[in-house]
């Protein structure tokens, strides 16, 4: 797909990558250049006071998490009396 260089730098994506990548208006986008190509990726911005759920180590934890769950290794609790109950005991 070829577009256009107009005034003040701007450009128009095409309609259909528009809709291939789900694009909204407003939506943020990482323009960086790699071997003299312009790389557009859309991106999600996190603020910084919740980065810590995003990072490797947590995000690890979410799958292993998860992975506990499905296998039934959890405990359930029908209060939080219950749950400091068992881990006094």
């Amino acid at each position: 797909m070829i577009t256009q260089l107009r005034d003040k730098a701007q450009i128009t994506i095409p309609k259909e990558v528009i809709k291939k990548l789900n694009l909204k208006t407003g939506d943020n986008i990482d323009i960086n250049i790699e071997d003299g190509k312009i790389i557009i990726k859309p991106v999600v911005v996190i603020p910084k006071d919740q980065a810590w759920f995003w990072s490797k180590e947590w995000q690890q934890g979410e799958k292993q998490a998860e992975k506990d769950i499905e296998k039934g290794k959890v405990e359930k609790f029908n209060s939080a009396e219950e749950l400091f109950e068992d881990l006094d005991n």
